[in-house]
């Protein structure tokens, strides 16, 4: 059974708070560390592996900004158990790609206390820096977000499109959720959602008491106004790309840097035949290439890239956006895999961080599946 604590701000600070309510978990010994995002400055908002109370001051696990999909760090806390639990703050498309990775065996939850928070969404790094510069705070962003004066910054910008179409601004899988949504401003209540963070509420000594009475209307509303801007961006998409000369113009861009395959956390295997010498071809070749048009693009195989990419990871994809906002070029690489990922998981009935439970489509078989594609007849 759900129950919730309330945490009220601290001096007006949200964040103080929380890292009262951190300190707590470290000092009962519920956990030995946390990662949480907190301030490295002058470079803005870092996921942080604390282990010592006094540096959790500078906490700001809802600040507005997530330079990194953490559940690639995760990874590297867990791909070797040690045995020591540990708490990690994560958003929901970070929770679900941990779950992936779990099921591709790059990482593991038994040591974890996986806490989701709200996601209101996030700005571009950039952006974020800008918003912080000018003496904007997290409980700004808050406030206008929960609010009606949305999520667009003073300066005009707003969060990435992958968070403006995201329809997960709740985190499911979770066994602790820090909750703001449908909570008045300067609250935070913490949902205890499993056995794990049931015990934890009781170690730290918490009361529980009711949940926030509107957050389930909130969070549904949310839900409704991301899906019809996301229908919108599919539909834009398909016609966008709807042929293959199409999708090449809309990859023009593409130097082949790979930072989309780096900065995407289900992108899984650990060689990429992208930087083998597979694609290393002789000189000679390239210029007979060029001879049969008169032209030829460099660097080649940029769609071959990403076609590829689309093959073996559309079927995981989170929609968390890391991948547009490490693209140097701006292509919208989040619409256009999103766009392809919504009708591979419709095929597959697959949504990735749904459950442990669910097999990844690409690693089962079944001898009667696609028929209509294999032509397959008993």
């Amino acid at each position: 059974m759900t129950e919730y604590s309330k945490l009220v701000a601290q001096d007006g600070s949200i964040n103080k708070s929380l890292a009262s309510f951190f300190r707590t978990m470290l000092e009962k010994n519920v956990v030995d560390a946390v990662l949480v995002p907190a301030h490295q400055n002058p470079k803005g908002v870092m996921q942080t592996l604390i282990t010592a109370p006094e540096a959790l001051d500078a906490v700001d696990p809802f600040a507005p900004v997530a330079p990194t999909n953490s559940a690639r760090l995760v990874t590297r806390l867990t791909n070797v158990p040690s045995g020591r639990p540990v708490a990690v703050v994560m958003r929901s498309c970070e929770i679900r790609a941990l779950l992936e990775l779990v099921k591709l065996k790059q990482a593991n939850v038994d040591d974890l206390l996986l806490i989701g928070i709200d996601c209101l969404g996030r700005y571009e790094n950039a952006d974020y820096l800008k918003y912080e510069q000018g003496g904007a705070t997290t409980e700004d962003f808050l406030k206008a977000a929960c609010g009606d004066k949305g999520t667009k910054s003073a300066d005009g910008f707003d969060v990435a499109v992958a968070c403006r179409i995201c329809e997960y601004p709740a985190a499911d899988n979770a066994d602790v959720r820090l909750c703001v949504i449908g909570a008045s401003p300067g609250e935070v209540f913490v949902e205890w959602a499993t056995e794990k963070g049931l015990n934890a509420r009781k170690a730290m000594g918490l009361e529980a008491e009711a949940g926030p009475a509107g957050r389930d209307a909130a969070v549904q509303q949310i839900k409704k106004t991301r899906t019809a801007q996301r229908d919108k961006v599919f539909s834009d998409m398909y016609e966008h790309v709807g042929s293959m000369e199409k999708l090449r113009d809309h990859l023009a861009g593409c130097i082949n840097c790979y930072n989309c395959r780096a900065a995407c956390p289900v992108c899984y295997c650990k060689e990429c035949v992208f930087v083998t010498d597979t694609f290393r071809h002789p000189g000679d070749q390239y210029l007979s290439w060029g001879d049969k048009r008169g032209f030829m693009k460099m660097p080649t195989e940029t769609v071959l890239f990403h076609l590829t990419r689309m093959t073996h990871m559309s079927a995981l994809c989170v929609g968390c956006g890391q991948c547009s906002s490490a693209c140097p070029n701006d292509i919208h690489v989040t619409e256009l895999f999103r766009s392809v990922a919504n009708r591979t998981q419709a095929r597959f009935d697959y949504h990735p961080g749904r459950s442990l439970d669910e097999p990844q489509p690409l690693a089962v078989f079944y001898a009667e599946e696609l028929t209509e594609v294999t032509g397959q007849v008993k």
